[in-house]
């Protein structure tokens, strides 16, 4: 039996509109005959088979102003959960759902007809492409078709074994107008994935997600992306989806090292690249490995680690043995007090009754400026 878990996240904001002379593709099913294709970084480069162009415009508004986005493999388990929760949205506008089936092998496509039928019947209109290629493109594969078939004005993601709460789309929608360049989130620990909103014009703009297939966080690297191009994200504080972990989730084939690679260069890129002398807080294992990981020219700007832990600052210093120098560097241990910003905090938080955060406190130091968070 497979036990899955479930937590509320929150909903992130919206991009830009799309000009008025712009307009998508016709609804309807759309079939691929694509094997996976690698496509840069940031903008996928699979085409899609042309269909025929339709005014978005109907009296002078966009024709559909949210695309639900759901990726679909091998999701029959969770579908009849997931679909019934886009029928229960109390959203008043109009909305479709753009369901892109990548080779799947199960009845998810018997299901997804099922419930088209009665999806449309409530006025929802969905739209249907499919891959019949032997092999699934992946995650970011399928996420950038149902994205190109829609053609909303905003993008609600939704993976397959998920469940929107009633009242998501309404909330993240009147959200994303205040703040057009943003991405929204709702209530929850990580800005995940499967609760982001966004406008159609913000998603082009950034770009489309990675190609490469399995093993590609495609969602972290589309929000550095984002965050690259001035972007923001925003909350929604309330829980508006639940999100489940099972083991077949395609979360489940990222590895950790490689999610921490992306970090770490991430890190580099937009912050240390700005500093000429910073301190770890954590002497400790990932305080370490934070530092074996940063590039030589930034592990020369670490001046010091601080900590509270008094058989660590007794030791005075941490010796980088894997140093390909021959005098192997020795980095100060101090206590949090003597440390000076600005700081790269690796310490978890909420997991020390909040005596970290108080001691974080005392220092009256700004986060954004004089510290962040890494961990």
């Amino acid at each position: 039996m497979d036990v899955s878990e479930t937590v509320c996240q929150e909903a992130g904001k919206s991009p830009p509109l799309l000009p008025d002379d712009v307009c998508a593709n016709d609804p309807g099913l759309v079939k691929h005959d694509h094997s996976h294709s690698s496509s840069s970084p940031f903008f996928g480069n699979t085409e899609l088979q042309p269909v025929a162009p339709f005014n978005r415009k109907a009296g002078g508004e966009c024709r559909i102003q949210v695309s639900v986005i759901m990726p679909v493999y091998n999701a029959e388990s969770w579908l009849d959960e997931c679909l019934k929760s886009v029928l229960d949205q109390d959203y008043q506008g109009s909305i479709e759902l753009s369901v892109f089936n990548d080779s799947s092998t199960d009845n998810s496509i018997n299901i997804i007809k099922k419930w088209q039928i009665l999806l449309e019947e409530a006025g929802i209109q969905v739209i249907l492409g499919e891959n019949y290629s032997t092999h699934p493109g992946g995650v970011g594969f399928a996420k950038n078709h149902a994205i190109d078939q829609s053609s909303g004005e905003y993008l609600c993601f939704l993976d397959s074994d998920d469940v929107m709460m009633p009242q998501r789309i309404r909330l993240q929608r009147e959200a994303n107008i205040k703040y057009p360049r943003s991405v929204f989130t709702s209530h929850g620990p990580t800005v995940i994935m499967p609760t982001w909103f966004c406008s159609r014009e913000w998603f082009y703009l950034v770009g489309r997600f990675n190609e490469e297939g399995k093993g590609t966080p495609e969602d972290l690297l589309f929000f550095y992306e984002h965050l690259r191009k001035g972007g923001e994200v925003f909350r929604v504080d309330e829980c508006l989806l639940l999100y489940r972990y099972h083991a077949q989730a395609a979360t489940n084939t990222v590895l950790e090292e490689t999610i921490w690679t992306h970090r770490v260069l991430f890190l580099e890129e937009r912050i240390l690249s700005n500093w000429t002398s910073f301190t770890i807080w954590n002497a400790g294992k990932q305080g370490r490995k934070l530092f074996r990981s940063l590039s030589p020219a930034n592990q020369n700007k670490v001046t010091a680690f601080c900590d509270v832990d008094k058989n660590k600052i007794t030791k005075g210093f941490y010796t980088y043995e894997e140093s390909k120098e021959t005098s192997k560097p020795r980095i100060p241990i101090l206590h949090f007090k003597e440390a000076s910003p600005p700081l790269i905090i690796c310490v978890k938080l909420d997991l020390t009754d909040g005596q970290f955060e108080e001691n974080l406190s005392l220092l009256n130091l700004k986060e954004g400026v004089d510290y962040y968070h890494f961990n």
